[in-house]
Parts: C-alpha cells; sequence; structure tokens
C-alpha cells in the first residue's frame, strides 16, 4: 500500500445488521484499518424490525424500520466515517449523514439500492455491477473471513461422526432461486447425477440445503436420493448442522451458482470447489441478456475516448433507470475459474492452482484517500 501522511484519527463506526456474513465484511475492514493505519472503530449494531429481517424497507434516509429500544444508541457526536453493508443498516446511515449536516463520511460495501450520490465511496466485489462512478471501488472478491477457531472447533465435534463415512466426502451445497436463475428438475436432475457419479466412485455424497432453498426442490432430492446419499434439511431443528464441520473435514465440494458466500468461504479453504450453474426461465433468459448488456456497459473504463464515451452513456442509461445496480453472477463464476480457484461441475476435478486475490491494500488506500479528501 503506498505510503503518505498519517491523518488524524477518525472517529470511525462499523454499522452493522442482522446479516452475520454482511458484518463480516464490514468488520474485516474494521480491523484491517486498526492492525494497519492504527484506526479505532466502533461497533454499532442495529437491530431490524421483524417485518423487514427478511422483507426490503424503502431507500431512504430513516429508521422507521430499525427497534430502537435493541439497539446501539445512535446520537451525537456523530462520527466522521461511517462503515456498512445492506439496504437496512444503509438507510440508518443516510439518516446519521443528514444529522451530521452531510459532515460524516459514508463507505457502502456492497451493491448500494439507491442514494449512491450521497455515499462517498462504493466497495463492490466482481459479482455486482454499479454504474461507473468515481466513487465506486470495484474489487474481485467479497471481503468475508474464514471464523478459523469456530472451524477448528467443528473440526472436533464431527471429525468422529465423519470417520466411518467411504472417502471422499463431497459436500453439495444447495442454495435456493434468485433472479435471474431459477430451481428446476434440470438442477436436481445434475445433483442426482453428481451423488450417483460419487457413490459409484466409492465416496459419500453428503447434501445441506439452506433457508432459501424451495420444500418441493428438497422434497424431490429426498425422494430420489439413494440411501447412500446423507441430507441435512436446514428446516430440521433437531439435527445438528454438519455446515462448518464440513468445511473442516469435507474432501471437496458442489456448490450452486447462487451461493456466492459459500463459494467463497471454500476458495478460502484452499480446498476444491465445483460450481453448478443454474437454468434460467423464459423471462430469467431475457433478464440475463440484460445483466449481460450491464456488464459491458458498465465495466470501468480508461482514458480512451471509446471508454469514455460509453463511460457516458452507462451513466445517462443509469440515471433514466433503464438499466440500474444488478448482479452478474455468471462473470463471478468465470472469474473463479479463470483464476484457477474453482471448476464447473462435470469437468475434472482439481486442487485450487490460483492466488486468493487481496484486495485489502487497495480499500485501505481509497479509504483513506476519502477520508483526507
Amino acid at each position: 500500500m503506498p505510503q503518505s501522511d498519517p491523518l488524524p484519527q477518525p472517529t470511525i463506526w462499523l454499522l452493522l445488521g442482522d446479516k452475520r456474513g454482511d458484518n463480516g465484511q464490514v468488520e474485516t475492514i474494521g480491523a484491517a484499518l486498526e492492525s494497519e493505519l492504527g484506526w479505532h472503530c466502533e461497533h454499532k449494531h442495529v437491530q431490524v424490525r421483524e417485518p423487514f429481517l427478511f422483507g426490503k424497507p424503502r431507500v431512504a434516509p430513516t429508521l422507521y424500520h430499525i427497534d430502537l429500544e435493541n439497539s446501539d444508541p445512535l446520537q451525537a457526536p456523530w462520527p466522521d466515517v461511517i462503515i456498512t453493508i445492506g439496504r437496512s443498516p444503509a438507510n440508518v446511515a443516510l439518516w446519521i449523514k443528514e444529522q451530521s449536516a452531510g459532515c460524516t463520511c459514508l463507505i457502502l460495501v456492497g451493491k448500494p439500492s439507491g442514494y449512491m450520490d450521497r455515499f462517498d465511496l462504493v466497495i463492490t466485489s466482481a459479482e455486482t455491477l454499479p454504474a461507473p462512478y468515481p466513487n465506486v471501488l470495484r474489487i474481485r472478491l467479497p471481503l468475508m473471513r474464514i471464523d478459523q477457531p469456530a472451524i477448528d472447533q467443528a473440526k472436533q465435534a464431527w471429525q468422529q461422526r465423519f470417520a466411518e463415512l467411504p472417502r471422499p466426502l463431497v459436500a453439495i451445497m444447495v442454495g435456493g432461486p434468485t433472479n435471474p436463475f431459477v430451481f428446476n428438475h434440470s438442477v436436481t436432475d445434475r445433483l442426482v447425477e453428481e451423488a450417483d457419479r460419487i457413490i459409484a466412485e466409492g465416496g459419500t455424497p453428503y447434501f445441506t440445503n439452506s433457508r432459501r432453498t424451495p420444500s418441493i426442490i428438497t422434497d424431490q432430492l429426498k425422494r430420489r436420493l439413494t440411501s447412500q446419499s446423507i441430507f441435512y434439511d436446514w428446516n430440521d431443528t433437531s439435527a445438528d448442522n454438519p455446515y462448518r464441520g464440513l468445511l473442516a473435514l469435507a474432501d471437496r465440494f458442489v456448490v450452486t451458482g447462487d451461493s456466492i458466500s459459500m463459494m467463497v468461504e471454500v476458495i478460502h479453504l484452499k480446498k476444491p470447489l465445483q460450481i453448478l450453474p443454474l437454468p434460467t426461465g423464459l423471462l430469467g433468459g431475457l433478464d440475463q441478456r440484460r445483466r449481460s448488456l450491464a456488464r459491458w456497459l458498465y465495466q470501468p473504463g480508461k482514458n480512451r475516448i471509446g471508454s469514455r464515451l460509453r463511460i457516458g452513456l452507462a451513466r445517462l442509461v443509469f440515471r433514466s433507470y433503464l438499466i440500474r445496480h444488478t448482479r452478474h453472477y455468471p462473470g463471478f463464476h468465470q472469474m473463479l475459474v479463470d483464476l484457477q480457484l474453482a471448476s464447473w461441475l462435470g469437468d475434472a476435478v482439481k486442487m485450487p492452482g490460483g492466488q486468493l486475490p487481496n484486495d485489502i491494500p487497495d480499500v485501505l488506500s481509497h479509504i483513506q484517500a476519502v477520508v483526507g479528501a
């Protein structure tokens, strides 16, 4: 990271919501600010009201969606900097910026849902397609951390349970539909075929689903898988969740294409990862073409006339609401394959051969520049 004159210690709030994975990205930045720059960060947790735990509040500088009694105090003196992620905490950050008369610098991790010009810095990873504005920093991987002590603990807890299972032990992690992708019979067919192939090779397919997995997909898998497959149902509260045990002890992983966070955890553990791309329906296919157009239109540009014209068009399209911020999952998958961190399901299983990208120095440099400004 380039050396620069030290800045005065700013007051920094890490504004955290109810999603652990999201919070982890903000905490990763906070830990780097403290270890690399010596900037202390104060954690502020906001509790989202029950109707908005799964639903989305409107995008605005507001607190109407927050349970203030069960949140950390939000009062002056207001911080110099807020780092946050997600729609609900971002609304709170926008509200605080208004209370501070615009003096609080806002840094948002992830895809902005609105009010993009009020954030001083937007940090997005490769699956997100923000419009190309000067306040956007594009990085490659989400800034997730591996909770190594928790994985080590899970290894001790699950080692004996997995000891008798035929190897290789293959964790097959099933997510759920997300636009523009669908979960249909073709997905279950591929998963069942893969389970049968693993069993024929003498191994054990170990399935886990998630809260987003449609019940019809779960039921189909349970009905079609043989007794040599193991299936953990996230909805079964009577069973222990093997997720971290599998992260610690599985020999390789198959992950459905919607589950970015699962992929990132696996590649951080440097274990073989295969990605199952998901199909699109008719409308989803049209939507995917829109996203592919956005991927070309919203890519960063160089200081050339062609790039400047494209960026000007991209900003016009964005302001006209023709194409807003979106995600392009196939582009993220291809990046992992190109970096030799993953392969496609159906291709040969490979140990990861690429180097994990480290975007933290670039993130800290941009934060210093924003705060210094």
